[in-house]
């Protein structure tokens, strides 16, 4: 099983790296025409937004219910009854979905004021943040139906998903890269706040996203009218786990919104700083904790619906292996070479204008994003243990847990360190988040961590120390600060390969090869 999970995760990691390059391309456009000023946080606001709903409704809550009950029919029913089932959930979500972005353009001042509270006060009382939020207002009118056509890639992802097709759903984010890219640079003078060509490059990527897979379902002969079917046992059952689900996994996301409101009130810049450590962050996450995750969805609900317990536990300890390996040198690797990392993508053009010292500012909120790094790959390994089994209500109890502490943490540090304190608050939550998702795990008898995994966390800490003082000294002896891109882009490709070299051959000279990563049944599971 996982071996051909191990493939099936390298397929969907190297088409999200493709989709995270260009969006780390794409951020690099925004920094560059909007800097991280008052354009930048206003038009990141109106794209989170559209965003936030996506990971709850569609990629989080919505993904979460709906694969276990579209891969239970398929193996106990087959194809025949899993056509009937996508038509009908297609009709019930998109008619909802069609709903809510109707109301949520039409009403979007009301939606700018709910999330940006100071700035629609200051607009009530003429202050200086009221330019932010008609600004806002008129963005979200562009970004909020996006919401409804990644709701259908979702949904058209995850049926390609369940049938083994993981690379189409794994490029289709290109898409969207690629429509912001084109829109910033051909759209932006059009305008005279360039702001709203990235909007227009939302909604036409949303789109041409969802017109993307729609041959790839036909050839699945998946692609069926769709038809409302709110009363239908299947999509009942969805509904049912859908809505605990929507807390259980989509916490950070929930988190992340509750950090933006937050921002808002803080000093200008904070929303665009806090975005763009949240970019770098999101690229090993994507890569590595997203790849594993949307393989291993599927394949654990299979397990269950087959009943094979033994599997299903090796399975996720092979999923908590993997993610880890490659979690603790990203996380140990951003914390020092961030600063060359943000120089080089986003330390020109607008982005190096104002007051403040941006590289610097995005460079801290990478390190305290960084230290969660590894629990937001976890959660994404462990959430599906549960969801799997279609149990959603023990994630929600955690996620609220992890919500509360959350918001307990942001009170706690963000009067004294501003937005660090929101984006080390997101850290120190999602780490309560795995630790509470592990333990329920174990509790239940459903998954303990094996021995030979925890000696092979202990190499991986071991190497990542050993790679970080190799990063140290490189960066005593080259300096970056001053020189031009080329030489930062030499000096950057340098510590990289150097990290690589030095992890990857301390993990060897240790004994790890690839098999251990390839077969779960290397690495059976034990009581630890």
């Amino acid at each position: 099983m996982a071996k051909g999970l191990f493939k099936s995760g390298m397929i969907v990691s190297a088409m999200t790296m493709i989709s995270r390059v260009l969006g780390l391309v794409r951020d690099a456009v925004v920094a560059n025409l909007l800097g991280a000023g008052l354009a930048a946080d206003v038009f990141l606001f109106a794209n989170r937004i559209p965003n936030f709903m996506r990971r709850l409704f569609a990629e989080g809550a919505f993904a979460q219910a709906f694969v276990p009950v579209l891969a239970e029919i398929k193996e106990q029913h087959g194809d025949d009854k899993v056509r009937i089932f996508v038509a009908q959930a297609a009709g019930t979500l998109g008619t909802i979905l069609m709903f809510v972005t109707i109301v949520g353009v039409v009403g979007s001042p009301v939606i700018a004021g709910l999330f940006g509270t100071s700035w629609f006060i200051d607009w009530w009382q003429g202050g200086e943040n009221a330019e932010k939020f008609v600004l806002a207002s008129a963005l979200l009118k562009f970004t909020f139906p996006y919401l409804f056509f990644i709701s259908l890639v979702a949904l058209s992802g995850a049926v390609l998903n369940v049938y083994n097709r993981f690379s189409v759903a794994a490029f289709t984010p290109v898409l969207l890269n690629i429509s912001i890219i084109s829109c910033a640079l051909l759209l932006h003078d059009q305008f005279e706040q360039g702001a709203y060509a990235l909007a227009i490059g939302v909604f036409l990527g949303g789109l041409t996203q969802c017109l993307f897979q729609l041959p790839f379902l036909a050839r699945l002969g998946m692609l069926s009218r769709p038809k409302f079917a709110w009363r239908s046992p299947e999509v009942v059952k969805v509904r049912k786990l859908m809505l605990p689900a929507m807390f259980g996994v989509s916490v950070s996301q929930i988190n992340l919104l509750l950090d933006t409101i937050i921002a808002a009130a803080l000093a200008t810049s904070s929303i665009a700083w806090l975005y763009y450590a949240d970019r770098l962050i999101e690229f090993p996450l994507g890569l590595f904790g997203i790849g594993i995750a949307t393989v291993i969805l599927p394949a654990l609900s299979k397990l269950h619906a087959k009943d094979s317990i033994q599997e299903f536990q090796q399975t996720l300890d092979w999923g908590v292996r993997f993610v880890i390996f490659l979690g603790i040198p990203a996380m140990a690797g951003l914390m020092l070479i961030s600063p060359l990392i943000i120089s080089v993508l986003f330390g020109h053009g607008e982005f190096n204008q104002g007051e403040h010292d941006n590289v610097a500012a995005v460079s801290g909120a990478v390190t305290a994003y960084s230290v969660g790094l590894v629990s937001f790959m976890l959660i994404k390994v462990l959430a599906p243990g549960f969801f799997a089994r279609q149990d959603t209500k023990t994630p929600v109890k955690i996620g609220i847990i992890a919500m509360s502490l959350n918001m307990l943490f942001n009170l706690m540090l963000a009067p004294f360190i501003g937005y660090l304190g929101l984006a080390l608050a997101t850290a120190l939550s999602a780490t309560c988040n795995a630790a509470l998702l592990y333990r329920q795990l174990n509790q239940q008898g459903v998954y303990r961590v094996s021995k030979f995994t925890l000696a092979f966390t202990a190499k991986c800490i071991l190497s990542s120390l050993v790679m970080s003082g190799v990063l140290i000294w490189l960066n005593r002896q080259l300096s970056w600060q001053g020189s031009d891109l080329i030489t930062q882009i030499g000096l950057l490709g340098l510590q990289l390969v150097a990290a690589i070299l030095v992890y990857f051959s301390m993990m060897y000279l240790m004994g790890v090869r690839l098999s251990t990563l390839k077969d779960s049944s290397a690495a059976p599971v034990k009581t630890a």
